[in-house]
């Protein structure tokens, strides 16, 4: 694969300005224009090290938001879905005429005139992407990338690199992934989640259809043959494709699996897969603990191949892949006590975070300090949550992480909690961080394994337990 010339930014991506250029999806797109050429601005609620590694990059970036952070010269405005009309800068912009263009949108602009390979499903999407982009830059591929989390060690979560392939994360929660052409896309699995914009699995299953309908022509579908809600959307691809020409790779345990798993075999925090692809065996390390990484590993391995990246030196390269920031992200140990980061905050991530986590505690208990993520996430899926801690030896719930969303009457944390207890779990509930902390630190002795789960600021959990078992 030959190297390929940095794009130059496209006219209306001159002069971007990035309205919560913080998060981790705008400001991957950030970084890419920048590395580009483009003179790139934006605004975020708050300071923090994202802002600080943007800035050195030649970013502009304002805290708070205010309609004068909009510069003069400034040729269009990116905004994610998170971002709300009323917002000061979106009304400057509207009221000059510029461009307001999604983040979506920034981003399939950026794939054009390369090889886009994008990561979709409900779960996995992060992990599974940089397994594919640390892969591929092992192999000297140097692929361009954006995904959805920060690499663990000195990585990023964005890369303009001088390769032809573009490796992105294709977020389905408010069905931006339809803006997407992939030569192969992946579908890890198919669950009814983001219930303010989904209503039924039927709708979910319409909009990954949408997704796979828009996979290149002679392009490549990876897809998932154990996952029930995958299985079916295969299904349904294949009796809709006709004519097209559309390659369907499944892969998994199952024994209809095209790349079909042989043995996973787990070592502590990592494990070990033997899978057969092609007609042969194949036998390679993951770094991270637990099946469904194993699984996620595999779907790296498939879609590799389909690419045209030799399976045995891509399964090798798998191996170099150290985990994602808040991936089961370990944060430290302080008297005994291990410290994981666990960006799990649907049940069955949380489900299989705690499982895996489970097989290197060794004799040691797994306590975990959890924080529900939306408000209408946790009226539909309360009680599965609830129910998914009772997997845990102890735990602490904090109240509701609101991010983007206003409260719903009746609807807190309590109908977690209820649920855990419900099923015998050994849980309370805490009403400030500095209380779950304590009592998180309180619990643990020696040997056992506390995580911080949950999507919103319960990361900075972590460091702050830490500091109190050192006391």
């Amino acid at each position: 694969m030959t190297a390929a010339a940095t794009p130059s930014p496209p006219p209306a991506m001159e002069r971007p300005h990035f309205i919560g250029i913080g998060g981790a999806g705008m400001s991957g797109i950030a970084k890419i224009l920048a590395r580009r050429g483009a003179a790139v601005a934006g605004s975020d609620a708050r300071e923090s090290a994202t802002a600080a590694a943007l800035r050195e990059l030649g970013v502009t970036v304002h805290i708070g938001h205010e309609a004068a952070h909009l510069a003069p010269d400034a040729t269009a405005v990116v905004v994610s879905s998170a971002i709300r009309e009323d917002n000061p800068e979106i009304v400057e912009a509207r009221r000059r005429g510029l461009p307001v263009v999604h983040r979506s949108d920034a981003l399939a602009g950026l794939m054009d005139g390369l090889r886009p390979l994008a990561v979709a499903g409900t779960h996995g999407k992060t992990t599974t992407t940089s397994m594919l982009a640390v892969s591929l830059a092992t192999l000297g591929l140097d692929p361009s990338y954006a995904i959805g989390g920060d690499l663990d060690g000195p990585g990023s979560n964005a890369h303009q690199g001088t390769g032809g392939i573009f490796v992105a994360e294709a977020d389905e929660s408010d069905r931006s992934f339809h803006k997407y052409a992939p030569e192969v896309a992946v579908v890890l699995n198919v669950e009814l989640d983001h219930h303010a914009n989904y209503a039924s699995m039927e709708e979910i299953y319409e909009s990954f259809g949408i997704f796979a309908a828009r996979i290149a022509d002679g392009g490549t579908l990876v897809i998932s043959a154990d996952h029930g809600g995958a299985r079916e959307l295969t299904r349904r691809v294949r009796s809709d494709a006709g004519a097209r020409a559309l390659t369907v790779r499944t892969y998994g345990e199952a024994d209809d699996a095209d790349v079909r798993v042989l043995k996973i075999t787990p070592k502590g925090l990592t494990s070990e897969v033997t899978v057969l692809l092609d007609g042969r065996e194949l036998t390679f390390g993951v770094s991270v603990p637990g099946r469904h990484y194993a699984l996620n590993a595999v779907a790296a391995l498939t879609a590799g191949a389909a690419l045209g990246v030799p399976a045995d030196g891509l399964a090798g390269a798998i191996a170099s892949y150290t985990g994602v920031k808040r991936r089961l992200q370990l944060k430290g140990e302080a008297r005994g006590v291990q410290v994981i980061d666990s960006y799990a905050h649907h049940p069955t991530e949380m489900a299989a975070d705690l499982e895996a986590i489970r097989g290197g505690a060794a004799g040691g208990r797994v306590l975990v300090l959890f924080q529900p993520h939306l408000f209408s996430r946790t009226q539909e899926l309360g009680k599965e949550m609830g129910q998914a801690l009772a997997l845990a030896d102890g735990s602490v719930v904090l109240p509701v992480y609101p991010a983007r969303e206003d409260p719903i009457p009746g609807v807190t944390s309590a109908l977690i909690t209820e649920s855990a207890r419900a099923a015998g779990a050994a849980v309370s509930a805490a009403t400030a961080p500095e209380e779950a902390v304590a009592a998180v630190a309180g619990m643990a002795e020696p040997g056992d394994l506390v995580l911080t789960m949950g999507a919103g600021d319960v990361t900075e959990l972590g460091p702050r337990i830490l500091g109190k078992l050192a006391e």
